[in-house]
């Protein structure tokens, strides 16, 4: 199986999208509209295989030094073949080029995360992530994530 990992285009929008709501419907990954996932295609990197889109991710920039890895997802038939591993990578070579110095991430997958350098941390260290997102998230009380921090320097 050949993957192919790249910069998203905007005919991937609606692929993206269905691989986010099936994470959405879990309870696991915040939804997105496909106008927001439009405005912000950018900031995302799709993996290909068999001529379709099986995983995606996104870099947000949350400060001068630091971005977060959201809206990881890989096509539950293609996990544990690196896949997620391979997008993680290409976000960080996007972060390190944006001269970003720290990644972080709110995620249940943990050990996937130390599997890629990352380690647990307060959530609280994240100030910017707090007023940018969380004050909107229905889980904003009792928010089960764990967050992870990776330093790029």
């Amino acid at each position: 199986m050949e993957v192919i990992c790249r910069e998203a285009a905007p005919d991937d929008v609606p692929a993206i999208g269905a691989l986010i709501r099936k994470y959405a419907e879990k309870g696991i990954m915040l939804p997105r509209s496909e106008e927001t996932l439009a405005a912000m295609i950018d900031s995302f990197v799709v993996a290909e295989a068999d001529g379709r889109l099986i995983g995606c991710g996104s870099l947000c920039r949350l400060g001068a030094d630091l971005a977060e890895i959201r809206s990881l997802g890989i096509d539950d038939g293609y996990k544990g073949n690196g896949v997620g591993r391979r997008i993680v990578a290409k976000l960080e070579e996007a972060a390190r080029k944006q001269g970003i110095v720290k990644l972080m991430a709110l995620t249940y997958e943990v050990p996937f995360f130390e599997k890629c350098g990352f380690s647990i941390v307060a959530k609280d260290i994240f100030p910017e992530k707090v007023w940018r997102d969380c004050l909107n998230c229905k889980k904003r009380y009792c928010c089960d994530e764990i967050a992870v921090l990776k330093r790029l320097d």
